[in-house]
C-alpha cells in the first residue's frame, strides 16, 4: 500500500505541475498575432505578396526586391525561401481576399498585402493569422487587423511633406490649390489627404479648391486632371499625393512652371516631368524596400521567431530634383531588372 501510496502522490504532483504551467503559458504567452518563438526549423518556406494592382508599377519594384531579399535572405539562414506573387491585374479589395484565402490553403508560412480596403482585407487577415499564417500590411495598412506590423509610408506625415513643400515652392501671394485622389476607399490616400488638408491651414495664402478622385490608372487620373484644370483655369498648384497621372506623359505638353506640382514617387515615367520642368519635386517612396522589407519582417517573425521592433515600421521619403534624375534612372534599370 505504502509503494501504491507513493506512485498516486508522484501522479497528483504532476498533474499539479502540468496544470500550473499551462495557467502560466495562457497568462504569459503571445497575444494574437505575435510571434511565440522560433518554430522548429524547415528547410523551405513560402512566403507571399499580395499588392494592390498589377499595372501599378510601384508593385513591380516591390515584387523585385521580395525575389531579391528572399535569394539572399535564404542563403545567409541556410534555408530556401520562396517569394509567390497573387496580385490582381486591377485594384480590387475582394480579389484580394480570395487569393490571401487560396495562399492559405497552399499552405504558406507568411503574407505581405497592400490593402485596397482595409475593412475588407481585416476579416480575411484575421482569419489566415488564426490558421497559423504569419501576416504583415505594406503601403497600405489594416491597423485593426490582427496583422503584426505594417512597413511603408507614414501617410499623414506623407501628404504634411507634399503639401509644405508646394506651399514654398508657389511662395506669396494667393494660390488656389487642387489635390488629387485616387481609391477613396483605400486608407493610405485617405491618410494622405488628411496630412495635406491639416497641412494647408498654416497657410492663409492658399485655398484648397477640392479633392478629385478617379481610379488609380493613370490614363484616368491624367484625364481627371486635365478636366479639373480646364474647368478651374485658376488652379495654380497641384498637391499630388498620389501621382498616377504622371505614369504617362499626357500632362508633359503643360507650359513648365506655369502650374506648379509637387508629387509623390519618383517612377521612371515621371523623371522627364523634371527634367522638362512641369513638375517641381517628387518624393519618392521606397517602393523597391517595400519587398525587400517585407521578406525581412516575414523571415525574422516566421524562421527567427522575431517580432518587429516597432509594430509601424516606416521608411523615409526622399525628394528628388531635376538634378537626380540620371541617378534614380540607374536605379530603377536595377529594381526592374531592365
Amino acid at each position: 500500500m505504502k509503494i501504491q501510496q507513493f506512485f498516486k502522490t508522484i501522479a497528483i504532483a504532476g498533474l499539479a505541475v502540468s496544470f500550473i504551467t499551462g495557467c502560466d503559458q495562457k497568462k504569459n504567452g503571445p497575444a494574437a498575432g505575435e510571434a511565440a518563438g522560433p518554430t522548429a526549423k524547415k528547410s523551405e518556406y513560402t512566403f507571399a505578396l499580395v499588392a494592390k494592382s498589377q499595372s501599378n508599377p510601384v508593385f513591380q519594384a516591390a515584387r523585385v526586391g521580395a525575389e531579391d531579399a528572399a535569394a539572399e535572405l535564404g542563403k545567409k539562414l541556410g534555408v530556401k525561401i520562396t517569394v509567390l506573387w497573387r496580385t490582381p491585374n486591377e485594384d480590387d479589395a475582394q480579389k484580394q481576399v480570395e487569393n490571401i484565402e487560396q495562399l492559405v490553403l497552399q499552405g504558406v508560412d507568411g503574407i505581405s498585402v497592400s490593402c485596397s480596403e482595409a475593412e475588407t482585407l481585416t476579416p480575411a487577415i484575421d482569419k489566415a493569422v488564426g490558421q497559423g499564417v504569419a501576416v504583415m500590411c505594406f503601403d497600405s495598412d489594416a491597423p485593426a487587423s490582427k496583422r503584426f506590423c505594417y512597413h511603408g509610408t507614414d501617410d499623414i506625415e506623407c501628404g504634411h511633406i507634399i503639401m509644405r513643400e508646394l506651399a514654398a515652392v508657389l511662395g506669396p501671394g494667393k494660390h488656389v490649390v487642387a489635390i488629387p485622389g485616387g481609391n477613396q476607399n483605400a486608407r493610405n490616400i485617405q491618410n494622405r489627404i488628411k496630412g495635406a488638408l491639416d497641412e494647408a491651414t498654416n497657410y492663409p495664402n492658399l485655398t484648397i479648391r477640392g479633392v478629385y478622385y478617379s481610379k488609380e490608372v493613370p490614363q484616368d487620373a491624367a484625364a481627371k486632371i486635365e478636366e479639373v484644370q480646364t474647368a478651374n483655369p485658376d488652379i495654380d498648384g497641384w498637391a499630388m499625393i498620389g501621382s498616377w497621372s504622371l505614369f504617362t506623359d499626357a500632362l508633359l505638353k503643360w507650359e513648365p512652371g506655369k502650374v506648379k506640382i509637387v508629387a509623390m514617387d519618383a517612377l521612371p515615367a515621371e523623371l522627364p516631368y523634371l527634367t522638362k520642368g512641369v513638375v517641381q519635386k517628387l518624393y519618392a517612396q521606397q517602393t523597391y524596400r517595400w519587398g525587400v522589407r517585407s521578406v525581412e519582417l516575414l523571415a525574422d517573425k516566421v524562421i527567427l521567431g522575431k517580432n518587429p521592433a516597432n509594430v509601424l515600421d516606416y521608411s523615409e521619403l526622399p525628394p528628388v530634383t531635376k538634378d537626380d534624375v540620371q541617378q534614380y534612372e540607374q536605379n530603377w534599370k536595377q529594381w526592374l531588372r531592365q
